[in-house]
């Protein structure tokens, strides 16, 4: 079954990306020559956006990890972050949250808080995402409103089910009624038992969840700063096309955060593995009423290189290298060097 999950998810991106590759296959040379003519500056200044990102990312899930564990250090909160980035692609998005939990598990922090703790920190990041998009949106009304007047109704409609699924996800967080309600939901649709390992799982997933995130919940004031840590977070990742954009001064930084997070936060409504396919199409769709077609399609595919390969790479090179010093340390301690 597992097998044929992950089948599935590799089907339906290559899927994603032949219908990119087919959209755009008349303007492959303008879109590689607008790529090339990015200069070494603005390259920095997208890998330092990510950077600033994650560390970000790493300093909320240090603010919630050590109320578990007071000994656990930003250090490991860093390489949790880019650790989770690797396995986010390599994975197409299922495994990141599994890293996470194991990682944060070696690291004095118990295996049931960190479910907690994980499942708590990404309620956080997608309630973080429509605050930010919604925000975004309303000062940048007047750019917003006549650029996308034709596509309101989609974009209440996005809105609409993003509110949807952050009440659902919140009111998973704080009303145990909600927990039960679903289990008695999910033993009426298993009436016939063949299902009963998965309910049992979510039996257990959910005692898990009340148990560990009990004493998240009573810190107000750490949750309050991990949603100003993420919108924080989220200005470097959304700041990205204006970066890329910045000599020409097609595109404001108000612009940037509002088009962006709303394309970020449209895509997230869809259901694809990690995003990929959907926010670029989205993306592009959205950045292209605002500038040539040719230089939307760089700016999105910029974007995801920097959002989604730099850190991947940044994070096999942390794993690579601490496996190197793992294997050098213990070689020492056998020979006594």
């Amino acid at each position: 079954m597992k097998n044929k999950r992950s089948w599935a998810k590799i089907i339906l991106v290559i899927v994603l990306v032949c219908v990119i590759i087919y959209t755009f296959r008349g303007s492959r040379k303008s879109i590689l020559q607008q790529i090339a003519d990015t200069s070494p500056q603005i390259l920095a200044l997208i890998a330092s956006a990510t950077v600033i990102y994650h560390l970000i990312e790493a300093w909320i899930t240090y603010s919630l990890a050590r109320l578990y564990c007071p000994s656990f250090r930003y250090r490991n909160a860093v390489y949790n972050a880019f650790y989770c980035s690797f396995y986010r692609l390599s994975t197409l998005g299922s495994g990141s949250g599994v890293a996470a939990i194991v990682y944060l598990g070696r690291h004095g922090v118990g295996y049931a808080e960190a479910t907690g703790l994980y499942t708590v920190q990404y309620i956080i990041h997608k309630v973080s995402v429509a605050i930010f998009s919604g925000v975004s949106f309303l000062l940048n009304w007047g750019i917003m409103a006549s650029h996308y007047k034709n596509y309101a109704v989609y974009l209440i409609l996005a809105y609409i089910l993003t509110a949807v699924i952050c009440f659902l996800l919140v009111l998973l967080l704080i009303y145990p009624r909600f927990h039960r309600i679903i289990l008695v939901f999910a033993r009426k649709i298993n009436r016939s038992h063949k299902h009963d390992g998965l309910i049992k799982k979510l039996e257990d997933s959910i005692v898990i969840l009340e148990n560990s995130s009990g004493r998240l919940m009573k810190n107000k004031g750490t949750l309050s700063a991990c949603i100003l840590k993420n919108m924080l977070k989220l200005c470097a990742w959304y700041s990205i096309p204006f970066l890329i954009l910045y000599t020409t001064g097609e595109i404001s930084f108000l612009s940037s955060l509002s088009i962006t997070s709303l394309s970020v936060m449209t895509a997230g409504v869809i259901p694809t593995p990690a995003g990929i396919g959907s926010t670029e199409l989205i993306m592009t769709g959205l950045f292209s009423l605002m500038m040539d077609v040719h230089k939307a399609v760089a700016v999105t595919l910029l974007y995801r290189i920097a959002t989604f390969i730099l850190p991947f790479v940044i994070g096999a090179g942390m794993i690579l290298g601490n496996r190197i010093y793992r294997r050098v340390t213990e070689q020492r301690r056998r020979t006594g060097c």
